[in-house]
C-alpha cells in the first residue's frame, strides 16, 4: 500500500514541479500549448494500450469494456458540467486568471482529472506488482502544463506564492491517496469488474483530452499542436513496446 502511495505520489508531483517552475520563470503561451499537445499525445497512447487494450483482454466478449468506458465519460462530462457552473470553467485554460473566490471549484477541478490517472496506477501494481512506466510518464508529462498554466493564472490573480504551492501539495497527496483505493479497493474485483474500472478511467481520461487539454494545445501552439501531439504519442508507444517485448 505504501509502494502504491509513493508511486502515486511521483505521478503527481510534477504538479508541484510545475508549480515551482512557473513561479521562478515565464512561459509564452505557445510553449505551454505545445508541452500540453505533447502530454495529450502520450495519454491517448496510455488510454489506448494501457486502459483499453487491457480491458478488452480481461473480459473479452463481454459488454463489460464499453460499458465502463461510456460510463467514465459520461460521469466526467457531467461532474466537469458542475463544476464549471461553480465557476471553475477555466481551471486548465492557459493564461487565465484564477481569482481566489474560484479557489474551491478549481480545486474540485483539477481533482476530478487526476483521480482517474491515479486509481489506474494503483490498479497496475495491484494486477502486476509492478508499475506502469507508460501510465506513469504519461500522467507526469501532462500534469506539467496544468500546473504551469494555473500557476499561471494564480499570480495573476493575485495569489502568494506559498499558497499556490500548497494547493499543489494538497492535490498531489489527494490524487496519491486515490492510487491506493486502485491498489486496494478492488483486489477483490473480478476481471470484468476490472474491465470495466479500466474502461472508466479511460473514458474520463478521453474526455479531458476531447474537452480540455487537445483544444487548449491547438489554441496556443497553433499547428505545431499536431506534430507535438503525434511525437508524444509515438515515444508513448515505443514504451510500450520496450516494457512489453
Amino acid at each position: 500500500m505504501l509502494n502504491a502511495f509513493l508511486w502515486g505520489l511521483l505521478a503527481t508531483s510534477s504538479l508541484i514541479l510545475g508549480g515551482i517552475i512557473a513561479l521562478k520563470y515565464s512561459f509564452g503561451n505557445k510553449i505551454l500549448g505545445i508541452i500540453m499537445a505533447f502530454g495529450a499525445g502520450t495519454l491517448i497512447s496510455a488510454v489506448s494500450y494501457e486502459l483499453i487494450f487491457d480491458s478488452l483482454k480481461l473480459a473479452k466478449g463481454t459488454g463489460f469494456p464499453g460499458f465502463g468506458f461510456f460510463s467514465g465519460a459520461l460521469v466526467f462530462f457531467f461532474s466537469d458540467k458542475l463544476i464549471e457552473k461553480l465557476g471553475a470553467r477555466s481551471h486548465m485554460d492557459i493564461g487565465a486568471s484564477h481569482e481566489s473566490s474560484l479557489a474551491i471549484p478549481m480545486l474540485l477541478g483539477i481533482i476530478l482529472d487526476g483521480i482517474p490517472e491515479s486509481i489506474v496506477i494503483g490498479l497496475g501494481i495491484f494486477e502486476g506488482g509492478k508499475i506502469s512506466m507508460v501510465m506513469l510518464v504519461a500522467v507526469f508529462i501532462s500534469n506539467l502544463p496544468e500546473a504551469i498554466a494555473g500557476t499561471t493564472g494564480m499570480k495573476a490573480g493575485g495569489w502568494k506564492n506559498n499558497r499556490i504551492i500548497m494547493l499543489w501539495v494538497f492535490i498531489s497527496l489527494v490524487c496519491a491517496v486515490s492510487t491506493i483505493a486502485g491498489y486496494s479497493l478492488f483486489s477483490s474485483a473480478s476481471d470484468h469488474w476490472l474491465s470495466f474500472i479500466k474502461a472508466f478511467a479511460g473514458g474520463a481520461i478521453m474526455m479531458v483530452l476531447a474537452n480540455s487539454m487537445i483544444p487548449e494545445s491547438y489554441e496556443h501552439g497553433g499547428k505545431l499542436t499536431g506534430i507535438f501531439t503525434v511525437v508524444g504519442f509515438f515515444i508513448s508507444v515505443s514504451m510500450v513496446i520496450l516494457e512489453n517485448f
